[in-house]
C-alpha cells in the first residue's frame, strides 16, 4: 500500500509552483484586473473567458461551472490525476524531494501510476535520442532525416530517436532502470510477445508526443526498411496517459506563439511541424495518426482565447487525401470563433517538401492566412456538377446551401451565401440568400424552439456567480446579500482588515444560506485571526474546513472574485462590517416590534416590560451603528 506524503511537503509543494505558471502551461491568461488573471476554462466549453486564476492566492476559480481550487487541484483536474500523482508530479516540477509516512519511501511501488508511466517515457524518449545520436545502427534514421533538410540539432531540439531493431532492447534498458513488465505494458512501450514482454517498436525513427504541459506521453514511430511488415506510420496505442484524439504534436513548443500572435497552423505530419518551425513558423502543430477534431478544437480554443483576430491556417496536401482533410476540418468550422483559413502549396508539396524545395521562405508564405476554408470547401462541392446547366447548378445548391446555413453568424452567412450565388453562377443572389436562411429556420426548429438556457454572458452584470439551491435566485442586486457577500470576501482575502470585528459575527447574521454556510466554515477554521497568523496557511485550512463540496467551492469562489471597491482599505471593511450588523440589528428590531404587538393584547406584562427594554437597547445600538461606524461594533 503506498505511504501517505508528509503534510509539510504537500505544504512546500503547494507553495512552490505558483499557480499562474501551472495554468498558462494549458491555456492563455490574461489580466482580469484586481491582480487576477481570466481564460478560458479547461473544464467546461464556453466562449467568453469565466475562468479566473488568483496568483496572490493561489487559487483558481470558474465563474461558469464552478470548478476551483489550489494548484494541486487543478492538476489532479486537468490531467485527470490522483491527489499524490498531482503532488508528486509538482514536486517533480519544483525539485522537491517527498518523505512518505507509512513505510517510508519506495519509488517504484508508492509513485502513481500516472507519474510512473510518464517517467518510463521520458527515459524511453532519451535513450531513443541517444540511440540515434550515436548508435552505429542509426544510420539509416539519420539519412532518413538528412535527406529530407533536418541535421542532428534539429533532431535534438525536437527529440527525435531512433529505436534498435532487436526484440527487446528498450525492455531490458527500462528494467534495469527499475520499471516492472506491467508498467511497460501498461505504457505501451513494449507488447506481449511469446516469452514476455518484447518492444513494441523496433528499427523505426521516433517522435516523442509531448501534451501540452511537456510531458513525453506517447511515440510516433516512423517505418525505415523494406523488411517491416508494419504500417509506414504507428502510434503509441491509447494508455492511461495518451489518446491520439486529445494531443497534438508540436504543442508543448508551439503554445506560448500560439497564444501570443493569436494564429495555429495546422499541418499534417511530424516532419511538417519540424520544416514549419525551422522555417520560423513556430505555431505549427499536427493531429497523431487521426483526423482532427472536436478535443483537438478545445485545445487550440484555450490558448486562441477565441478573440476576433485569432486565426487558425490548415495546410494540406492537394491530392483527393487532402481534401477529404479539409472538408472534415470544415465540418467542424463552427467550432472555433477564430477565423479559419486553408493553404496548399504549388504543385501538392507538403510543407517539408517546400522546404527542401523553395526554402524557408516559401514555407512562412505558405503560413499566411489566404483561402478562408469555408470558401474552399464550397468551391470542391462546386467542382463536381456540371454548372453549365440548370440540373448541375440546382443539384450544386441542393448539396451547398445546408453547409452555408450550418454558418452561425447571421452576417457571416448572408455574405458567403451571395459568394456561394457567384460560384454557382445564379445571378439571382436574393433566391440563393433566401434559401440558405430558410434552410437555417428548418434547421433551428428541427433543434426546437424552447427557451435557449441563460448563459454566462446573457446574465445579468449583478447576478451573483456560485452554486444554486431551489430557494430564491441570489442576485447582487439584493443589497443585502450583496453586501454579505463582500464581508465574506474581505474575511477571506484581507483578513487584517476584517479581523477580530467578523470573528464576533454569527452564522444568523448571514441571511443567504450559502454564505451563512461559509461564515460557518471560517470559523470551523479557526476564523479571520487565523489568516491574520498564517496568511500562506488561511485559504487551506478553510476549504478544508468545509462541510461539502458545494461550500467548498464557494469559498474558492470568494477568495478569487475581485472586491468590489478599488481601493480596500479599513475604512472600507468597516463600512461593510457595519452595515452587515445594521442589517441584523434592524431585522432584531422587526421581530421585537412584532412580538411586542402580540404580547400587548393581553400577554404577560413582565415580560412586555422585558422585550420594551431589548427594543430600547438594540435601537441605541442601531444608533450608535449609524453615527460612530465601525468604532461601535
Amino acid at each position: 500500500m503506498a505511504g501517505r506524503i508528509n503534510d509539510e511537503d504537500v505544504k512546500a509543494v503547494r507553495d512552490a509552483v505558483p499557480i499562474d505558471a501551472v495554468v498558462s502551461e494549458y491555456l492563455q491568461l490574461r489580466n482580469a484586473g484586481g491582480g487576477n488573471l481570466k481564460g478560458l476554462c479547461p473544464f467546461h466549453d464556453e466562449k467568453s473567458p469565466s475562468f479566473q486564476v488568483s496568483p496572490s492566492k493561489g487559487f483558481f476559480h470558474c465563474f461558469g461551472c464552478q470548478e476551483g481550487g489550489d494548484t494541486i487541484t487543478f492538476v489532479m483536474k486537468v490531467d485527470h490525476l490522483s491527489f499524490s500523482e498531482a503532488v508528486e508530479r509538482l514536486a517533480g516540477q519544483a525539485g522537491i524531494t517527498l518523505r512518505y509516512e507509512e513505510g517510508g519511501y519506495n519509488p517504484s511501488h508508492q509513485r502513481g501510476e500516472r507519474i510512473r508511466l510518464v517517467e518510463a517515457h521520458k527515459v524511453a524518449a532519451d535513450w531513443y535520442a541517444e540511440q540515434l545520436a550515436s548508435g552505429p545502427e542509426a544510420d539509416t534514421g539519420r539519412i532518413f532525416l538528412a535527406e529530407r533538410g533536418f541535421d542532428q540539432a534539429a533532431a535534438v531540439h525536437f527529440g527525435v530517436g531512433y529505436s534498435p531493431q532487436g526484440w527487446d532492447h528498450l525492455t531490458r534498458y527500462l528494467r534495469g532502470k527499475g520499471f516492472t513488465d506491467k508498467e511497460l505494458l501498461l505504457s505501451g512501450l513494449s507488447q506481449e510477445g511469446r516469452r514476455g514482454p518484447i518492444d513494441r517498436f523496433r528499427g523505426r525513427l521516433m517522435w516523442p508526443i509531448r501534451d501540452i504541459g511537456g510531458d513525453v506521453v506517447g511515440f510516433g514511430a516512423r517505418k525505415l526498411y523494406e523488411a517491416d511488415n508494419g504500417p509506414k506510420y504507428l502510434n503509441t496505442p491509447d494508455t492511461a496517459i495518451y489518446k491520439k484524439s486529445n494531443v497534438l504534436y508540436g504543442i508543448d513548443l508551439a503554445k506560448k506563439d500560439i497564444a501570443k500572435s493569436s494564429r495555429a497552423v495546422v499541418v499534417e505530419g511530424y516532419t511538417d511541424v519540424m520544416a514549419c518551425h525551422l522555417a520560423g513558423v513556430t505555431t505549427a502543430i499536427a493531429t497523431c495518426g487521426t483526423a482532427f477534431g472536436g478535443d483537438h478544437i478545445k485545445i487550440l480554443r484555450r490558448l486562441l482565447m477565441d478573440n476576433g483576430s485569432a486565426r487558425v491556417i490548415f495546410t494540406f496536401d492537394g491530392d483527393a487525401a487532402g481534401q477529404k482533410a479539409a472538408l472534415r476540418a470544415f465540418e467542424d468550422d463552427q467550432k472555433f470563433a477564430a477565423e479559419t483559413y486553408i493553404a496548399i502549396a504549388p504543385d501538392g508539396m507538403d510543407p517539408c517538401e517546400l522546404r527542401l524545395a523553395k526554402g524557408d521562405d516559401a514555407v512562412a508564405d505558405l503560413a499566411e492566412p489566404r483561402t478562408p476554408l469555408f470558401e474552399f470547401a464550397l468551391r470542391q462541392i462546386v467542382l463536381r456538377y456540371d454548372l453549365d446547366t440548370p440540373a448541375g447548378r440546382a443539384a450544386a445548391l441542393d448539396e451547398a446551401a445546408p453547409i452555408v446555413a450550418r454558418i452561425k453568424n447571421s452576417g457571416a452567412q448572408h455574405e458567403v451565401a451571395v459568394q456561394l450565388a457567384g460560384l454557382l453562377g445564379i445571378l439571382d443572389t436574393q433566391f440563393v440568400v433566401k434559401r440558405v436562411a430558410q434552410l437555417a429556420r428548418w434547421a433551428r426548429d428541427r433543434g426546437g424552439r424552447g427557451p435557449a438556457p441563460q448563459s454566462r454572458d446573457s446574465r445579468p452584470y449583478d447576478a451573483a456567480p456560485g452554486p444554486r439551491s431551489s430557494g430564491p435566485a441570489l442576485t447582487l442586486r439584493n443589497p443585502v446579500y450583496a453586501t454579505e457577500r463582500e464581508l465574506l470576501k474581505l474575511a477571506l482575502q484581507r483578513p487584517e482588515l476584517a479581523s477580530p470585528a467578523f470573528d464576533a459575527y454569527g452564522v444568523d447574521e448571514f441571511t443567504a444560506a450559502p454564505y451563512a454556510a461559509v461564515r460557518q466554515t471560517i470559523m470551523d477554521a479557526g476564523g479571520a485571526e487565523y489568516g491574520i497568523q498564517d496568511p500562506q496557511e488561511y485559504l487551506v485550512r478553510v476549504r478544508e474546513a468545509a462541510p461539502d463540496d458545494q461550500v467548498r467551492a464557494m469559498v474558492t469562489e470568494l477568495a478569487v472574485e475581485p472586491i468590489m471597491r478599488r481601493t480596500v482599505d479599513e475604512v472600507y471593511a468597516g463600512t461593510v462590517l457595519v452595515q452587515v450588523r445594521r442589517r441584523a440589528v434592524e431585522r432584531r428590531i422587526r421581530d421585537i416590534q412584532s412580538q411586542m404587538t402580540r404580547l400587548s393584547t393581553g400577554g404577560d406584562p413582565a415580560q412586555l416590560a422585558a422585550v420594551q427594554n431589548e427594543l430600547w437597547v438594540l435601537q441605541q445600538y442601531d444608533q450608535a451603528l449609524q453615527g460612530q461606524g465601525a468604532a461601535a461594533l
